[in-house]
């Protein structure tokens, strides 16, 4: 697994060993910011410049994946503790350290927010079904009102939330990616 463009485009990323951490493949990140890049709804502006958060961020690709690219903050919210410590030493390989916020937390019951993310990403454990309920904890601070929020689903369980507009769907084997945005 690697940061797939940016400024660390190339640098590998740690991941704990075992099932517990299920990192984002490389093909399924490179296709996600793709559409943030190019769809109607997205642009660079979407990314550049952007206060993330990465909720269960296991090895945190996906908010570093942001920062390479160009955002300017990023934050991450993951509880399991072999994740954390591969996401630790991601953020110090990349020497991204002064402008990440690790938080030892779980995104269904989220601490408060400094300030409103404008660009979410979130790949809970699929077997769980706790997306709902962290979009909901979430919605309490950390969503900014015009947030992309980029949610990704075991294939063909992938429901847009209550209070969320779809803006696209893709699927990726076993991963089905969700762009919604508040509504």
């Amino acid at each position: 697994m690697r940061i797939i463009a940016g400024r660390h485009r190339g640098r590998r990323l740690a991941a704990p060993a075992g099932m517990a951490t299920r990192p984002t493949a490389d093909r399924v990140r490179q296709a996600l910011f793709d559409m943030l890049w190019h769809a109607p709804w997205g642009g660079r502006e979407r990314v550049e410049g952007a206060t993330v958060l990465d909720a269960f961020a296991g090895t945190g690709a996906l908010g570093l994946e942001a920062l390479s690219r160009g955002a300017a903050r990023a934050s991450f919210l993951e509880t399991d503790r072999a994740a954390l410590a591969a996401l630790r030493a991601n953020i110090a390989a990349c020497r991204e350290e002064a402008r990440c916020t690790v938080l030892a937390a779980d995104a269904t019951r989220p601490p408060r927010a400094a300030s409103p993310c404008g660009l979410l990403f979130l790949d809970p454990p699929y077997a769980e079904g706790v997306m709902e309920r962290a979009l909901a904890a979430l919605a309490a601070g950390w969503i900014a009102p015009d947030a992309i929020i980029c949610a990704e689903y075991a294939t063909g369980n992938a429901v847009p939330p209550p209070g969320f507009a779809l803006l696209a769907e893709r699927a990726h084997g076993a991963a089905q990616l969700l762009v919604l945005r508040p509504a």
